[in-house]
């Protein structure tokens, strides 16, 4: 067996105390509601990227005593949801540390594969789709959400506010992630061998002042942060006045009255192709 070298990057967003607050107001019904009427008890779902398991544990209700098995790069992200899973009585919950490019699971073992905002941050998504298809059951269902900056807007914009969602995006883009990737689902999909293939959008709306409270704290605790501040001008994706700009109009969309955002996604609900009569299960090769 030869070493290979993970194709997951450095996770652009971190996990500064606000992005993890951001994290944990992700459920099952504001974040993966176009999978929910596919789940029924008694399925075996694996959930890819799982972050502090908060979406997780709601797919593992929606199939229980089915097994909900959630994987993660960061150990620290896998202890939050083991945490969270034990405080929530949810004993049909797994969590382990893993690379989405080389699971630990074996062929053909799952139901369900869900993802939300993990197509983004890996470069090969191809080798992320290829994993799904190989431990999901022939006839089995891939479900996943990601992200189209493009699409997204915080009004008012004051004529500047685009910018940050531009920034972001070439950030990301700079750790060979995927800031738009949610309009080409379907294409990946397709080019994965999946077939019924259904696409859809969507926007996670802040609308209200606790919204607009807690997306601010994100903003200037991440965002305009020393540290990205740096990131950002060591890519050469801004400069700092630009940033100073971005800045000053951020702090009057936080504190304007009419404040509202919205995240665009895309959302995709595949197959893995059942098999045909008579043809052999095909073993995992390790190179």
């Amino acid at each position: 067996m030869t070493e290979s070298t993970s194709a997951t990057p450095f996770y652009t967003i971190g996990f500064s105390e606000s992005i993890l607050q951001h994290l944990r107001r992700h459920t099952v019904h504001s974040h993966a509601a176009h999978v929910l009427p596919y789940l029924k008890p008694g399925l075996r779902v694996l959930d890819l990227g799982c972050g502090p398991g908060t979406l997780s544990i709601g797919l593992a209700e929606a199939i229980a005593p089915g097994e909900l098995y959630g994987v993660d790069m960061e150990p620290s992200q896998v202890g939050l949801a083991r945490s969270i899973a034990e405080a929530s009585g949810r004993d049909n919950a797994t969590f382990e540390v893993g690379d989405v490019t080389a699971l630990s699971f074996d062929d053909e073992s799952f139901d369900v594969v869900h993802g939300h905002s993990i197509l983004a941050h890996v470069p090969d998504t191809q080798a992320v789709l290829a994993e799904a298809k190989r431990v999901l059951k022939p006839g089995g269902l891939i479900s996943v959400r990601e992200w189209i900056f493009d699409g997204s807007f915080l009004a008012p914009d004051f004529e500047v506010i685009y910018d940050a969602w531009a920034t972001l995006a070439e950030l990301i883009t700079a750790d060979d992630g995927h800031p738009n990737i949610g309009r080409d689902l379907k294409r990946y999909l397709l080019e994965a061998g999946f077939s019924d293939v259904r696409p859809a959008a969507s926007f996670t709306s802040y609308t209200t002042a606790e919204d607009v409270g807690y997306i601010s704290r994100v903003i200037e605790d991440w965002f305009l942060s020393a540290e990205v501040r740096a990131w950002a001008t060591a890519y050469g994706v801004a400069t700092q006045q630009h940033l100073d700009n971005l800045e000053r109009a951020l702090k009057r969309w936080i504190g304007h009255p009419g404040a509202f955002g919205a995240v665009a996604y895309g959302e995709c609900i595949a197959r893995k192709p059942p098999r045909l009569i008579g043809t052999p299960k095909t073993p995992k090769v390790t190179l």
